[in-house]
């Protein structure tokens, strides 16, 4: 079988399922559990892990948050942000675009009273198409706007937006930005600080990792981000997110992301990104495996087009 699924989910990596199968049979304790010699050894791989998840994102092991996955992070990213008992901004901003994730938690806010803006993106055929309308949105977000949410790579088409401008008018206006980078973590180089980002999720799946586990970034340096936990019982996690940490899927997403690293996988915004596009990659220089790729989809894409009619490519 060839699987062009990719953006859906990816195969666990063999190394990453080696690093994970030692928490998912002999070390198998409860992390909470530091009382004991085997509960402080899983405690001690999670903070390791922990830290090479923080380090890869550019941010610290306090501004982490685990979760299962990217739809749980965005759900504590918005709603967190908006329930929390200090919030008194009742206007949220984002774009018709997002991922089911982000507009099915915005709908419920609507429905619990709060303004939700939906900004259009960009339609016209140029390099803008898919792309935030940034005078849109200057105009949108004002200081009733609790959150903006944009996301960084999108899923279907793969438009990068501009989040650092983004950041720059959210924060005009006092407004948090959340961005939904799943599609973007493990693949290219994202870093919180160069982004500006309050709050950023991810999930492992996305880049060979395993399933059921994914990450929360929030904000704890320049600008401390307040969120209403959405799940609680046991206060793990400083509160935000309670329940056993789950051990195998926090060393595997750590051991994905090395791997991503190591083998040079990721490729820097600058390089990928043309008016908001991944655009011409053959072009990036010393990066051997998207060179290797994209002469696949190329090729890919000529064979098709001669064989079949109405082929498009969807995206850039």
């Amino acid at each position: 079988m060839i699987y062009f699924d990719n953006h859906s989910t990816t195969q666990l990596d063999p190394e990453v399922l080696a690093a994970m199968m030692p928490l998912l049979t002999w070390q198998f304790a409860n992390p909470g559990s530091v009382t004991h010699v085997a509960g402080r050894e899983v405690a001690e791989r999670i903070e390791i892990a922990l830290a090479q998840i923080a380090n890869s994102i550019g941010g610290t092991v306090d501004e982490l948050v685990i979760t299962s996955g990217a739809t749980e992070s965005n759900n504590l990213a918005l709603l967190g942000t908006c329930f929390h008992p200090r919030q008194k901004r009742r206007k949220v901003v984002s774009m018709t675009t997002e991922h089911r994730a982000v507009l099915d938690p915005l709908s419920r806010l609507a429905r619990s009273g709060f303004e939700v803006v939906m900004l259009p993106v960009h339609t016209n055929e140029d390099t803008l198409a898919g792309m935030v309308d940034l005078q849109r949105l200057d105009d949108a977000v004002d200081e009733q706007t609790a959150i903006v949410s944009v996301m960084l790579a999108n899923n279907e088409i793969g438009v990068i937006q501009p989040i650092a401008e983004i950041a720059k008018i959210c924060h005009r206006s006092g407004a948090l930005l959340h961005t939904d980078a799943t599609q973007a973590v493990g693949r290219i180089v994202v870093d919180v600080d160069d982004l500006d980002v309050d709050l950023m999720s991810f999930s492992a799946h996305k880049f060979y990792g395993p399933k059921g586990v994914g990450g929360l970034f929030v904000r704890r340096r320049q600008r401390i981000v307040k969120l209403q936990s959405q799940i609680v019982g046991g206060g793990q996690q400083n509160n935000f997110r309670s329940g056993t940490l789950n051990s195998p899927g926090i060393v595997g997403m750590a051991a994905a992301l090395q791997l991503c690293q190591k083998n040079n996988s990721l490729h820097p915004i600058a390089q990928l990104e043309t008016n908001g596009f991944l655009h011409d990659p053959v072009a990036c220089d010393g990066v051997e495996e998207w060179r290797r790729i994209s002469r696949l989809t190329q090729r890919l894409y000529q064979r098709l087009s001669q064989e079949l009619e109405l082929v498009a490519l969807n995206g850039p």
